[in-house]
């Protein structure tokens, strides 16, 4: 069987977003706080008007602000005081000219009125007069009613995940249940004789399963459900089983291969055998993760990815976690990144993307990008790693100093 037809990231991000999102997820209602990082199904319209009315952001007066023109300190303004907005009660006074109506953070503004004078710039100078020391201007120290969100608005679309604030303008919004889907299902399944549990001792030339707990870690940390099933021996026939199981029960499985090259074509001779369209690509120019491959089977899809502990994270990071935790790859919020400057050449052949794992650290001149030591079997390397730094497709490498954007785990 062939062992490799590679296509470049960009190609084979866009072969996976052909069939991503996957069918079949399904849609339940929760509370606000258990929703929490879900994706919204469907979306949400304002039923009112957020605030439902014009509201004071200091303590001062509510004012006509043209009343207010030319007030200075020598020389105030001086206008008559007619009533009080106490907080959580309605306006029962209006503003007309010449005059000015307490207020504090939050009370109504009362009709009439168009700006706030902050206490801070006023004087009582009777009981029923105020001096006001600096003029403000129209819309000035207050929120107009609909700021926030007008009745009848798409508030937050289908698909967007929810956050902190989102779960507050809902609570504004007096919405109490939303409905979103299901977390991924994400099934990780280890394969190779070489591979034991972590309780076990490993025997000469066996390793601990590292991957099957990064794995799960990274997906639980993009909002998936994660099942582990344990690992299967170089098999044809265990492992075929073994992958429809995890098939059955998810939408996602990753199969976390051994480095042999016998290993991978089981792998790929399993993952062409599961159904139509089949396997859309076997290779990946990029270092470390090259040897990936994935398939899709119906509405399931399942991704072949490097033994090397390295490798699997690096290609978890740039072709899973943007469609668990995003959806697609053009996400504003999968781009943050920090820019420092590369400490050391880095050397790259030209044909593939690498991905070089570095550690910050603050230099003379501002962060410094330290590129970590380590080969892809080496897990530690990514321990003492903040984040990775892309060589070009077409570089050869590059120079110490050049400025570099730091994609951070």
């Amino acid at each position: 069987m062939e062992l490799f037809r590679v296509v470049t990231l960009a190609e084979a991000r866009q072969l996976l977003s052909r069939y991503w999102p996957l069918k079949g997820r399904r849609k339940e209602v929760l509370p606000l706080l258990a929703a929490l990082g879900r994706e919204l199904a469907r979306p949400v319209t304002a039923q009112d008007d957020i605030p439902g009315f014009t509201r004071a952001t200091m303590d001062g007066y509510a004012v006509r602000a043209e009343d207010t023109f030319g007030a200075a300190e020598g020389e105030p303004v001086i206008l008559q005081l007619v009533g009080e907005v106490p907080m959580g009660q309605p306006a029962t006074v209006a503003v007309g000219p010449g005059q000015a109506v307490s207020v504090a953070t939050g009370s109504m503004i009362p009709e009439g009125a168009d700006a706030v004078v902050m206490v801070e710039n006023t004087e009582i100078i009777s009981g029923d007069r105020v001096a006001v020391f600096k003029p403000v201007a129209p819309g000035q120290d207050l929120v107009r009613r609909g700021a926030d969100a007008r009745a009848g608005a798409c508030i937050l679309p289908a698909g967007h995940i929810l956050r902190p604030q989102d779960l507050g303008i809902l609570a504004g919004l007096g919405v109490t249940r939303v409905t979103v889907y299901e977390p991924w299902r994400v099934g990780i399944l280890a394969t190779g004789n070489e591979i034991v549990p972590p309780d076990e001792e490993p025997a000469p030339g066996q390793v601990r399963d590292i991957n099957s707990y990064t794995l799960a870690g990274l997906a639980g940390r993009s909002g998936a459900a994660v099942t582990l099933y344990g690992i299967a021996p170089d098999d044809l026939e265990t492992l075929v089983t073994r992958v429809k199981q995890a098939m059955a029960e998810n939408h996602l499985v990753l199969l976390s291969g051994g480095s042999s090259v016998g290993t991978r074509d089981l792998t790929v001779r399993v993952l062409a055998g599961l159904g139509q369209p089949g396997i859309l690509f076997h290779g990946v120019a990029v270092r470390p993760g090259k040897p990936t491959v994935a398939t899709v089977a119906g509405d399931r899809m399942i991704i072949g990815l490097p033994g090397h502990p390295v490798s699997a994270m690096v290609v978890f990071r740039i072709l899973i976690e943007p469609l668990l935790k995003y959806g697609g790859y053009d996400h504003p919020s999968g781009r943050a990144a920090v820019t420092a400057r590369l400490s050391r050449t880095v050397t790259s052949i030209p044909g593939r993307e690498d991905y070089i794992r570095v550690r910050l650290e603050e230099g003379p001149e501002g962060l410094l990008a330290v590129p970590v030591p380590g080969g892809s079997s080496m897990i530690s390397s990514m321990v003492w790693a903040d984040g990775l730094i892309v060589v070009p497709l077409e570089e050869e490498g590059l120079e110490a100093g050049t400025l570099v954007e730091v994609h951070l785990f």
